[in-house]
Formats: structure tokens, C-alpha cells, sequence
């Protein structure tokens, strides 16, 4: 089996260190840029510098997570990953009401479906690049009722294609829930990662989650603001330690200009994991086989289709 990146399809034990939850090159709506223009990643020679960059500490691999309504760019992410030599996955399948609800209003969940799997199979519009992942969302504490047609779109297009599912909460809220229609949607759980659960939820959400079966997305790490390193860190070894350390997926989720390094020295950019974090899980006790199966050999189990 094979891993889909936006250069064509590699084993999955090519990957090397995975970051699954990135973004690379993404255009918020014109309201939301005019008031943060912090937000948003729009510079090709910046990207290409950053992923370099990521690449020489160690990184080798992330998955690309915007999707069309957010500005996905195929051709670009192609060019970038040729320029890099880092494998970018670019996903299909749609982000969050907020930004897909007047993209989707007129589409049945079985149109939406066949986009998804044509995306897979054929490629992104007239492009031939193909996504690797499809992503789903829902809102705060509730899904609306375009991201349960997503949902829904997202099962049948995984029971066609085997590709993985990977997922925003907004805020980590809604994740039990979210995952539960996502199981009944037909999305098995070792092919389902449940995305931003390390905005400090409580420690007992994470154990019902693994329980079942499903990945775990820490993929906030750096953003201090949100959760201390530290007490991600512990938490992550606490999960370790009761048996769920093949269900943890590491990422820092940067789609803010100031956060990658290219654009502000003073941060590590796509490097903090490699080279803040890793330090801190070993500081509280896991153990370096522990730490290769989170960031080699689980995202090869999870994007292997």
C-alpha cells in the first residue's frame, strides 16, 4: 500500500518524520485578512524557505490541511515539495461551517461524495494532483447541519477510496460527538484522526477517545497560549503509559505568518517540535521508541491507504 502526496503516491515507510496537521500556503476570507493580517500563509519563496528549513532539522513529511474554500493550491504545493524535498499530502473534503457553508449550500451529500473521490482517484480539478486525506469539521459544541452532509460525504468517500479522515473540532469541543458520526458514517478507526483535541480539554475526553480506537490530534503544540508544552507533554506520556501510544499524532497546526521561523526568528517555526518538544516528553520520562512511533511510524499507519 502507499501514501498519497501531491508528487504522486510513495510507501508509507518513506515518510520519515510526519507533521499531520500543517498548513503551507492558505487565504483566509477577505474580512478576516483585513482584520489579522497575521492570518494566512500566501508567499511561495516563504513556504519553500520554511520547509527547507523543517526539513533540515529532521522533518520529512506534513500534511497540507486547507481545503478549497480556504485557498488550496495544488500546482503550488507541488512546486513546493519538488523545490523542498519534503513530501506534502493535500487534502480534499471541507473545513468548518464558517468557511464551507455558502461554498456547499446547494449540494447533496452524495455530490459532495463524488467530488472527494474524484479528487482521490483523478485529482484535484483539471490539475492531476491528487489529495492524500479528506478533512471534516464541525463548529463549537455542535455540527451544522452542512458539516453533517460533510460527515456523511466523508464515510462514503473512505469506503471507496481507503483514504484517511482527518479532522478540525473547533476548540477541541464536539470530539466524542464528531467522532461517534464519524464511526457510524462508515469511517473505520484506525483510518480517523480527531483534530485539535490539545486545546486543554478534559484529561478524561482523551481516554474515552482512545478507547475508541480513534487517533488523538496534538497538533496546537507551541501554542502556549492555549495549553502549556509541559502539561501536553505529561498528558501524552499519561496515555502512553495506560497503552494508547499507537493513537498520537504530533503537529503545531502554524497558519499564522509570525509563527513559522522564515518570518520571526525569535520562534522555531516548523522545527518546535523536533527540536522544544521532543526534549520535553523525554524530560518526563518517554522513552525514544515511544517518541519514533509518534512521529514516523504512527502517521505511516494513518495515511497509508
Amino acid at each position: 500500500m502507499a501514501v498519497q502526496t501531491v508528487l504522486g503516491s510513495i510507501p508509507a515507510d518513506q515518510l520519515g518524520i510526519t507533521a499531520c496537521h500543517e498548513h503551507v500556503l492558505w487565504y483566509p476570507p477577505d474580512s478576516m485578512a483585513l482584520e489579522d493580517a497575521d492570518l494566512g500563509l500566501n508567499s511561495i519563496p516563504a513556504a519553500v524557505a520554511e520547509l527547507r528549513y523543517y526539513k533540515s532539522v529532521g522533518g520529512g513529511t506534513l500534511v497540507e490541511m486547507t481545503t478549497e474554500e480556504i485557498g488550496r493550491s495544488p500546482l503550488d504545493l507541488a512546486q513546493i515539495s519538488q523545490a523542498t524535498g519534503v513530501h506534502i499530502i493535500a487534502v480534499t473534503g471541507h473545513h468548518k461551517a464558517k468557511f464551507s457553508a455558502e461554498f456547499l449550500q446547494n449540494q447533496s451529500v452524495e455530490q459532495i461524495a463524488e467530488r472527494i473521490i474524484r479528487e482521490i482517484t483523478l485529482g484535484i480539478a483539471d490539475t492531476g494532483v491528487r489529495a492524500g486525506v479528506i478533512k471534516a469539521a464541525s463548529s463549537l459544541n455542535h455540527a451544522a447541519e452542512v458539516e453533517k452532509r460533510v460527515i456523511r460525504a466523508a464515510g462514503i468517500a473512505h469506503r471507496q477510496t481507503g483514504a484517511p479522515v482527518s479532522t478540525h473540532t473547533e476548540a477541541g469541543t464536539f470530539a466524542l460527538e464528531q467522532a461517534e458520526l464519524l464511526l457510524e458514517a462508515g469511517v473505520p478507526p484506525r483510518k480517523l484522526l480527531i483534530g485539535h483535541l490539545d486545546r486543554n480539554l478534559p484529561r478524561e475526553v482523551y481516554f474515552q477517545l482512545a478507547q475508541r480506537g480513534v487517533f488523538l490530534g496534538f497538533d496546537q503544540i507551541g501554542k502556549e497560549q492555549y495549553w502549556p508544552d509541559d502539561q501536553r507533554a505529561i498528558l501524552i506520556r499519561d496515555l502512553i503509559e495506560a497503552g494508547y501510544v499507537r493513537q498520537i499524532l504530533l503537529s503545531s497546526d502554524r497558519a499564522r505568518k509570525s509563527s513559522w521561523k522564515v518570518h520571526n526568528p525569535q520562534t522555531l517555526g516548523l522545527g518546535h517540535i523536533l527540536l522544544d518538544f521532543v526534549p520535553r516528553l523525554k524530560k518526563v520520562g518517554v522513552e525514544e521508541q515511544a517518541i519514533t512511533t509518534l512521529l514516523v511510524e504512527n502517521p505511516a499507519h494513518f495515511l497509508d491507504f
